[in-house]
């Protein structure tokens, strides 16, 4: 297995560890998760750049590093949920969860077909948007523990980001069905 896949397979085994100290250790675990969350998205960083450099492009990476972003993304939706955290709801979960489904469909089907889906820069946009949401919810979330005054401005700019990423998911998902719409027959 080569270094990018590793790298890969460390970014879907650090979503437990994520999730343990997100949910389970108050206000310390809510640093080590954002600490986990950054090292697991660097490692996304990594692993694309690293495959690409060296040539180590695999069908396992292909498949496996977009659905380890959307493990890493949803658990923290989940979680986030699980915390009645402000604008974060079951149905943006769901928003983003059904375009994820759907575009992981479509790209299945394409390697049946022996054809890659790349990912799109609205994909990539939908995916730093979502990135950024997640972060700056667990910042939020220890800012208002020290600080009660910051709590409207947070959750005003939560709510912004939390719209800025549905609509590009929303977006990016019609994107990708439109562009590949040859891979979608009903027979």
């Amino acid at each position: 297995m080569n270094t990018p896949n590793k790298l890969t397979l460390l970014r879907v085994l650090m979503i437990p560890l994520y999730m343990f100290f997100y949910l389970s250790c108050g206000t310390p675990g809510v640093y080590l998760a954002i600490a986990v969350f950054l090292l697991a998205t660097w490692t996304d960083h990594l692993d694309g750049k690293i495959a690409r450099e060296r040539g180590q492009i695999t069908t396992f990476g292909k498949l496996m590093d977009p659905l380890a972003d959307k493990m890493l993304i949803m658990s923290a939706l989940i979680s986030f949920v699980s915390k009645e955290i402000p604008y974060i709801t079951p149905g943006v979960v769901m928003v983003i969860l059904a375009r994820e489904l759907i575009v992981t469909g479509l790209r299945l089907i394409a390697l049946g077909e022996n054809r890659v889906i790349a990912a799109s820069a609205w994909g990539k946009s939908k995916t730093v948007s979502q990135f950024i949401l997640v972060t700056a919810v667990m910042v939020f979330e220890i800012l208002k523990t020290h600080v009660a005054a910051a709590a409207g401005v947070c959750d005003g700019i939560t709510l912004f980001l939390t719209v800025a990423a549905v609509l590009l998911t929303i977006y990016s998902g019609f994107d990708y069905i439109w562009k590949n719409r040859s891979l979608i027959t009903f027979r």
